[in-house]
């Protein structure tokens, strides 16, 4: 990574410190971040953090996935360099999907469908808000509101310092895999009730002329078609920030603003995920088993199903829609997209 990419790293804390109007400074290398920050554990010299470790591993000799990792970084910020002008700037709330462990220096910025309760379960599991597997952590548990606490939360020093010496990671998806699974659990399944009743309701009233009145009430026969044209309707974003299961990644963690050092994948979510863990040092925890291939398989065929018969004009506006975080995390439109 080198000294050049820290100072990146102390650079992005600088800008985010003048975004919330911060009188200080930001350091200018990695080390004294470390000597004058929060008081963890691993801050006092018992152990080393994982940023550390990641600076370590990218100093000596590569292993595989740590190359893997410094070239998804590069291609990170060559994407934003390449494709972002002018950028607000951010305020706290801007962080909220931002989660903080101080214990072992990581912050963990969720997008929803890309395995988060199960990173949100790991996270509750190192923090000690939960004991044992951290399978047995029920979903509901793992998603209340305050068992972690989130970057937002803290004053604009304190959101610096963590972000100057802690390790910052997020999950990404193929995007309209994303969308499609995002559509079929929230809208699509019968225990989604609560969800539907929500935008369901909003998506066939606006949308679905002469509905039924059993629709209106319940919202839950949402079709894939009416989906991306409340989407793509400016109504909708106009009335609200987009729902977090279906806003872009970019959106939502900002990569162009802030300096991710690991940007793991859904689709190589076991060696990603292991990758995190050994910079933490947590050997005795394992991440849960993600989906068997023959799943991974079948979630491109529904998006593939589903997005057949969305109309070419359609395709390109919502590949439009989505078009950057298909750059930034170096995906393919995909083919069976008719975009020309």
């Amino acid at each position: 990574m080198g000294r050049r990419c820290w100072r990146r790293r102390a650079l992005a804390a600088a800008c985010l410190g003048a975004a919330l109007l911060l009188l200080g400074a930001a350091p200018r290398a990695l080390r004294p971040a470390f000597e004058n920050s929060l008081g963890s554990g691993w801050l006092s010299g018992k152990r080393r953090s994982p940023l550390q470790m990641l600076y370590d591993v990218d100093q000596g000799s590569r292993s595989a996935m740590a190359e893997v990792h410094r070239q998804r970084r590069d291609l990170l910020r060559r994407a934003c360099s390449r494709h972002t002008r002018r950028q607000r700037l951010l305020g706290p709330e801007d962080l909220r999907h931002v989660l903080v462990d101080d214990a072992h220096g990581l912050l963990y910025c969720y997008v929803p469908k890309v395995a988060c309760t199960n990173w949100k379960r790991v996270l509750l599991a190192l923090s000690g808000r939960a004991r044992g597997d951290p399978r047995a952590i029920p979903a509901h548990e793992a998603h209340a509101p305050g068992r972690l606490p989130s970057l937002a939360d803290f004053s604009p020093a304190e959101i610096n310092r963590r972000l100057r010496a802690y390790l910052a990671f997020l999950f990404v998806r193929e995007p309209f895999e994303r969308l499609a699974s995002a559509y079929r659990n929230k809208l699509a399944r019968p225990y989604s009730a609560a969800f539907q009743r929500r935008y369901g309701t909003r998506i066939v009233r606006r949308l679905r002329p002469r509905a039924h009145p059993d629709a209106l009430a319940r919202g839950h026969d949402v079709r894939f078609a009416e989906f991306l044209a409340y989407l793509l309707d400016p109504r909708t974003r106009r009335e609200e920030p987009f729902n977090e299961h279906w806003e872009r990644a970019h959106a939502l963690c900002h990569p162009c603003r802030l300096r991710y050092d690991v940007v793991g994948k859904f689709e190589t979510l076991a060696e990603d995920a292991a990758f995190v863990l050994d910079l933490v040092g947590a050997p005795g925890l394992r991440f849960p088993a993600p989906p068997p291939r023959a799943k991974e398989a079948a979630a491109r065929d529904l998006a593939e199903r589903l997005f057949r018969d969305i109309s070419p004009f359609y395709q390109r506006r919502l590949y439009d829609l989505y078009r950057m975080d298909f750059l930034l995390f170096n995906y393919s439109a995909p083919s069976y997209l008719r975009l020309h």
